[in-house]
């Protein structure tokens, strides 16, 4: 089905993907396939290391294993049907399909962002004001903080979803995208979308704005303690866990930006599909580095693990 009438026979949407030469169908699945597991298997273990390793029972690890979670889930949510598409050539998505890929792409995509958020703080309270860091971020703070990510994510996809879906779909069902992305599906509706683009751009305005104010603000003080900072190797440890953080939020949010802030007559398909890659694909299975290897704790942490299972596989 190629064209709609109206919305009541609206059943399935045909994703375009990234491409449709066959030369590269298999190798891009080969690669999309390596990606995903490395970006489950890392996340997962990241996960599992943070709760198995007592060293690492701190607000910044505990943050850390939700954002591994919110990482998991995110791309569990796109990446699977874009395998699928490359092996066996089928592209098409039911409705209610491409309603669900929608809501939990916008929800963890929406957790991610206030997580990002949050770690900044922590990082701001473990720098500036190290004596109350403890009585500070407590359990019960960093577990109200996650809860309240997860709630506002959820809410949020909420109204996008529901606001996109309530529209007529008249014009074609073939998707300009590798997913059900929210401007990608506006693309396809005959009716007035004004409204839905306003409020895809106050939101979204909303999260980046709020997000970067809290992060830069956060990070304006930190680079001040740093600076007063007496020790070389106090400044370089802190500044090293500030870089991984800014690096992740600098491709997340600018990836972000660049797909959701942008007026629809400025949008290109081809180009937001890149830049959809990055933050879909690729940015969940950078996290666990960007976030660990070059954190000595984790490493530290890793090699006990590691001598661990070989004691109990050579017993």
């Amino acid at each position: 089905m190629t064209s709609i009438e109206n919305s009541t026979e609206v059943d399935e949407f045909r994703l375009l993907g990234l491409t449709d030469t066959p030369e590269l169908q298999v190798p891009l699945f080969i690669m999309f396939t390596l990606v995903y597991l490395i970006t489950v298997m890392g996340n997962l273990g990241m996960i599992s290391l943070i709760v198995l390793e007592s060293g690492l029972h701190t607000p910044m690890y505990f943050f850390l294993s939700n954002l591994s979670l919110v990482d998991c889930a995110y791309s569990s949510a796109v990446t699977p049907k874009v395998m699928a598409g490359f092996l066996t050539g089928d592209k098409l998505i039911s409705y209610r399909g491409c309603v669900a890929q929608m809501f939990f792409f916008v929800a963890f995509g929406s957790v991610d962002c206030l997580l990002l958020t949050v770690m900044a703080y922590d990082r701001h309270a473990a720098v500036c004001k190290p004596l109350h860091y403890t009585s500070t971020m407590t359990t019960s703070v960093c577990i109200h903080m996650s809860i309240g990510c997860y709630i506002w994510g959820l809410i949020e996809s909420a109204i996008h979803t529901g606001f996109t879906f309530r529209l007529s779909f008249c014009r074609s069902n073939v998707v300009h995208h590798f997913f059900c992305d929210i401007p990608a599906i506006l693309a396809l509706s005959c009716s007035d979308i004004y409204i839905n683009e306003i409020v895809l751009f106050v939101l979204a305005a909303f999260n980046i704005l709020f997000a970067l104010t809290v992060i830069f603000t956060s990070y304006l003080f930190i680079c001040i303690a740093i600076l007063r900072m007496r020790s070389a190797e106090g400044r370089k440890k802190a500044f090293s866990t500030c870089a991984s953080h800014l690096t992740a939020v600098t491709i997340f949010y600018g990836s972000g930006i660049f797909t959701y802030l942008q007026p629809s007559s400025s949008h290109s398909m081809d180009t937001d599909q890149m830049a959809s890659v990055f933050y879909t694909i690729i940015i969940p299975m950078l996290n666990p580095i960007v976030y660990s290897l070059r954190n000595k704790e984790v490493y530290n942490a890793f090699r006990k693990a590691t001598k661990k299972v070989k004691v109990l596989l050579s017993t």
